[in-house]
């Protein structure tokens, strides 16, 4: 009985190779379609005619009330789409792997309100409200966490600490699906103010503003 089992599963291996072919094999036969409709589904092209519709046109209105899957960000004048090769949207000169120096959107006081809150509920827990690395996960055993103001840090380009935030580097993860990327750029501003903060110098202040500050006066005059 096993040898009439053998023979047969032998047999029946020969008969799908004969068909089917080996793996990786080329014929100059077409091949052998169970499902046709799988590789050649119905579609319309899209302008083209097609005399099912009253307009003849296969080319179909959106439904009214129809949200776009995608919508543009105003810079000035222009218009950018998150598809576009736009340092909006990746950090980095167009068409090249070069990090834009300074955000491509204008630093605004609603621009860094919204940084400020979006670094509170991200970046906070791990690099600390002044941005010296001493969140609250450093109490329970995450030790290595950047330090926003080490001079590496501070010499990085505008651009390559949103590729940051975007992708993660180290042990830091990718919040580029978990951040709009109006906010990250709101982030690296707030980034910026913090660092301005700890490693300013007086001079760094208008003058009309220093005489405000505790501790600080106006510049003196030039002669």
């Amino acid at each position: 009985m096993m040898r009439y089992f053998l023979l047969f599963w032998l047999l029946l291996c020969v008969t799908v190779v004969a068909i089917a072919g080996f793996r990786g094999s080329t014929s100059r036969k077409p091949p052998i379609e169970i499902f046709p409709d799988m590789d050649r589904q119905p579609k319309l092209r899209p302008q083209t005619t097609f005399d099912f519709f009253p307009d003849n046109r296969s080319s179909r209105a959106q439904v009214p009330g129809t949200i776009a899957y995608t919508k543009g960000t105003k810079l000035g004048e222009q218009e950018v789409y998150p598809f576009q090769d736009h340092p909006f949207n990746t950090g980095r000169q167009a068409g090249s792997t070069n990090y834009v120096e300074t955000l491509p959107v204008a630093v605004t006081e609603q621009l860094m309100a919204r940084g400020q809150e979006r670094y509170a509920i991200t970046c906070l827990p791990c690099h600390g409200a002044s941005g010296d690395g001493k969140g609250i996960t450093t109490k329970f055993g995450m030790t290595i966490v950047a330090n926003l103001h080490d001079q590496r840090i501070v010499r990085q380009t505008d651009g390559e600490l949103f590729d940051i935030i975007t992708h993660g580097k180290g042990l830091m993860g990718s919040y580029g699906d978990k951040i709009d990327v109006n906010d990250r750029w709101a982030i690296v501003s707030y980034v910026r103010a913090l660092q301005l903060a700890r490693l300013g110098a007086p001079e760094d202040v208008p003058a009309d503003l220093r005489a405000k500050l505790p501790g600080l006066s106006a510049a003196p005059a030039q002669k």
